[in-house]
């Protein structure tokens, strides 16, 4: 006989129910009679202690090499460049030939000096010779005049006794005593001798005058030697000058240093402003760059507060590698530019066989600063989760504490921590990625890395980065 269709869903339902009690029942007497699971074991974890001491901030700024000493050379006078004696790009001493100019028309204006400088020292000697002779004259004008004024004084005295002759006998003649005639020719003889002192007294006034043209002869021999002179001194300054200009036909090197590539051609017509090429000292060679106002502050208040001198300096070269040489800060200019607000300074490298060349691009590093004082980790110890800094402090009781810090300066293979750690508490450095915060580990302690003296890269988006100007 056939069932009716409702009983089989009914039938069915009940042996689900019956299964269901079933398996719950077998459940529940599992788990009575299964065993506690046992505890892990702490994770194994490396640790080191957060070192503290004083550290050097590094930095880097962007320069230029720059020559020693550049020396432009120039010609000095106008002509035809008629020789090069040096080879572009090698080195030349003090005093080498590097070009010749054309020297014929200087030799010509030397030789025009030379006969003119002979011609003045000629007329000098003339001059001198003329002077000489009227002197000589002027001596014997005044000896003719003493010799005149002596016979002016002979005659003087003759003619005063034969005035008192006179004088003597003409009260005789009167009285009668003697002769008219002796009378008269007293008379006669003093009027004679008046006449011969008029005689000497003319002599001597002659005798003067030839002292006198004598003179001016000397005066006028000594007014052609003073001419001549000066003619002697402009001759030797057109000589000099003639003499300059023939020289600076040679163009020699200033200095000793790496000679540049020609700027003229031979043949060429150059002027006294024309460079033809430049000679650069280049060993030493300076490193040029620009610290702003408030790095120059910073830095010059930083170490003289330490009373340190300014350190070694790098120079990190276009390449990547560092040069193997240290420098030294030799130039600080003068004062801060106005537009751009920075002083340039300028460091000295050791050049041996001249590797650096001016105007090479370079990165000078130096200690720019001391942190007095920093918290130092292991870089390892810290992880970056999109910007976020944390580290695995592991306390005494031996768990693990995760705290965010803020880091400051890379320092070789450490970071500085600038706030987040206290010194000597313990951070892990190895199986970090492990824990988490309250989990207990087994520490043993990890030999802290050293602080290197070359800076590494500060992270993208830290207070470090971007440090050069």
């Amino acid at each position: 006989m056939a069932r009716p269709c409702g009983a089989v869903p009914s039938m069915l339902a009940r042996f689900v129910g019956v299964l269901l009690v079933t398996l719950i029942a077998s459940l529940l007497s599992g788990c009575k009679d299964s065993k506690a699971v046992a505890p892990l074991a702490p994770v194994a974890v490396k640790v080191t202690p957060v070192m503290q001491q004083d550290v050097p901030i590094y930095r880097e700024w962007v320069g230029t090499t720059v020559g020693y000493v550049s020396a432009q050379i120039r010609a000095r006078v106008t002509g035809y460049l008629v020789s090069q004696n040096y080879q572009e790009g090698r080195v030349v001493k003090t005093g080498d030939l590097l070009f010749q100019i054309d020297p014929r028309q200087y030799q010509n204006s030397l030789d025009q000096a030379t006969g003119k400088l002979a011609q003045a020292d000629s007329q000098r000697a003339q001059a001198q010779s003329q002077v000489a002779q009227s002197e000589s004259q002027v001596n014997q004008a005044k000896a003719a005049v003493a010799e005149a004024e002596g016979d002016l004084a002979r005659a003087q005295a003759t003619q005063k006794k034969t005035q008192l002759e006179v004088e003597r006998y003409t009260p005789l003649v009167a009285r009668g005593s003697l002769s008219q005639q002796e009378l008269d020719n007293a008379t006669q003889n003093n009027l004679a001798n008046l006449a011969s002192v008029e005689a000497a007294r003319a002599n001597v006034e002659k005798a003067k005058a030839a002292v006198a043209s004598a003179q001016a002869a000397v005066d006028k021999a000594k007014a052609d030697v003073s001419v001549a002179q000066a003619n002697i001194v402009q001759a030797k300054a057109g000589l000099d000058e003639s003499q300059l200009n023939l020289g600076w036909t040679k163009i020699l090197s200033p200095i000793t240093g790496v000679a540049g590539i020609k700027k003229v051609d031979i043949g060429d017509l150059v002027a006294n402003t024309t460079v033809l090429t430049t000679v650069a000292q280049i060993d030493p060679i300076y490193a040029q760059f620009s610290l702003s106002e408030q790095e120059y502050l910073h830095f010059i208040r930083g170490h003289r507060a330490r009373a340190t001198q300014v350190p070694g300096f790098s120079l990190i070269l276009a390449d990547g590698t560092t040069y193997p040489h240290q420098g030294a800060a030799n130039i600080l200019g003068l004062e801060v530019d106005a537009t751009t607000g920075t002083i340039p300074v300028r460091v000295s490298f050791p050049n041996p066989g001249n590797v650096l060349r001016p105007g090479q691009f370079a990165k000078v590093r130096f200690a720019f600063a001391v942190h007095d004082g920093a918290l130092l980790v292991p870089q390892r110890a810290v992880q970056d989760l999109q910007g976020l800094y944390q580290v695995g402090v592991v306390g005494t009781d031996d768990v693990v504490s995760v705290q965010t810090v803020k880091v400051g300066e890379r320092v070789g293979g450490l970071w500085i921590i600038a706030t987040g750690l206290t010194p000597g508490e313990r951070v892990i450095v190895e199986g970090l990625e492990k824990v988490k915060t309250g989990d207990k580990v087994n520490p043993t302690v990890a030999e802290p890395p050293a602080v290197s003296a070359k800076p590494a890269a500060a992270p993208t988006g830290s207070p470090a980065s971007s440090p050069s100007k």
